[in-house]
């Protein structure tokens, strides 16, 4: 009995802390702060758009070696999530969903961008990130980018510093073992900077697809993509894209003053080869009629 209840506060801890990742709702509902367990007062996960993660930050790789953050960045985009890898539930749904979306594009990482995940469990060691990856990799199904994959563990100060920057609060329970965190991705820049996030365990397809070719500044993406972003724009409240009307219409507008313009050159091309056929035609028939 006591087993089942210890397992049922480890359930009601971890799905509280996955709710977390939802996007936030106005301050009037819901119950209030101080209403709500006190592990998770303090748990939550607001990016500031723009703001520069740090870079020379110490972590370790899954193969044990020392890296920096600064090494994943420079010259692509960045998919970067905070996980930890002995969590029971969440943390797992993060990792699929990152993969799941992810194999819907046709970007590849380590060619087009770089995918990080980082412990914010300093206790955790290389082995486990290895063998995190090793699942990541196998779901993913394409072995050729493996060396677009990360794996991190760190020091607590490296992962206070990270978490700090990306305003990614958790706390632990010390009871139970276990953190209570909540969920979500962030898409960075190849500086480093914060373009994007995404709440919750899933992510639409087209919005990361577009997250990543706004991350990059336009460096990856075709020419459909383009426009997509020029008639879609990222809405931080409810951290997805949506339709600009605005931005449609224009776009209609100056697709419908090509269609007029390009109508109007074909009939004038048009009438000018038929005046020209005529007037040749005429010149070739005058000597003839004149003979007669």
């Amino acid at each position: 009995m006591k087993e089942a209840r210890h397992i049922a506060r480890i359930a009601a801890l971890l799905l509280a802390a996955g709710t977390l990742g939802a996007p936030a709702v106005p301050g009037n509902t819901g119950p209030a702060a101080s209403a709500m367990p006190a592990a998770l007062q303090n748990v939550g996960f607001e990016p500031p758009l723009n703001g520069q993660m740090p870079l020379d930050l110490a972590f370790r790789d899954e193969t044990g070696r020392g890296v920096q953050l600064r090494e994943y960045f420079g010259q692509k985009p960045v998919i970067l999530a905070f996980v930890y890898y002995g969590c029971p539930m969440l943390c797992d749904q993060v990792e699929q969903g990152v993969v799941g979306v992810l194999r819907m594009l046709s970007f590849n990482p380590g060619r087009d961008y770089e995918v990080v995940f980082v412990s914010f469990d300093c206790r955790e060691t290389p082995e486990m990130a290895a063998e995190k990856k090793k699942k990541a990799l196998a779901h993913f199904r394409r072995p050729e980018t493996d060396s677009g994959w990360h794996f991190l563990t760190g020091s607590r100060e490296s992962v206070e510093a990270a978490t700090k920057a990306a305003n990614f609060r958790f706390s632990f329970d010390a009871k139970n073992n276990l953190f209570a965190h909540a969920s979500g991705v962030l898409l960075l820049t190849p500086d480093g900077h914060i373009s994007r996030y995404f709440y919750g365990v899933e992510y639409p397809g087209r919005d990361m697809r577009l997250g990543l070719v706004d991350a990059s500044a336009g460096k990856i993406g075709t020419p459909i993509d383009h426009v997509l972003l020029f008639c879609y724009h990222y809405d931080p409240t409810a951290v997805t894209y949506s339709a600009s009307i605005l931005k449609i219409i224009r776009l209609a507008g100056v697709l419908t003053i090509l269609c007029l313009v390009g109508g109007i050159l074909i009939s004038r091309r048009r009438e000018t080869v038929a005046a020209a056929r005529n007037l040749s035609q005429s010149l070739a028939g005058g000597p003839e009629r004149g003979a007669h």
